[in-house]
């Protein structure tokens, strides 16, 4: 906008972004490449702003990352609303490849799904 000598308030960008982005968000939605059939979704415990978090996050078969999260807490609760969140923006796979954690598995048996093999 300075480029072209256009003076804009900072609420007016504001309200621009509250406004305008769940249409950019749809549209990137809508052009969002297919995922593969197989996920796997593994977590590590990593520090993020100096305090310590885990990362959920999901892969498909050539390593592109479908989603991730960031919770305080590796429990059942939190693998939920992982695996809800993955699945509603990316679809059902076929397979999820997990590690042995009992919360990945109860999360993946709370969020109901009946077609995922694991």
């Amino acid at each position: 906008m300075a480029e072209r000598s256009v003076q804009v308030d900072h609420a007016t960008l504001n309200w621009w972004v509250v406004k305008y982005s769940p249409m950019v968000a749809a549209r990137a939605q809508l052009k969002k490449r297919p995922t593969l059939n197989s996920w796997r979704m593994d977590e590590a415990y990593i520090r993020v702003r100096g305090k310590w978090m885990y990362l959920f996050r999901a892969v498909d078969k050539t390593g592109n990352t479908l989603d991730f999260m960031l919770p305080e807490r590796r429990n059942r609760p939190a693998a939920a609303r992982f695996f809800a969140k993955a699945l509603s923006s990316n679809g059902i796979p076929s397979k999820i490849v997990i590690d042995k954690s009992g919360a990945n598995a109860a999360g993946i048996r709370e969020v109901d799904i009946t077609l995922v093999r694991f």
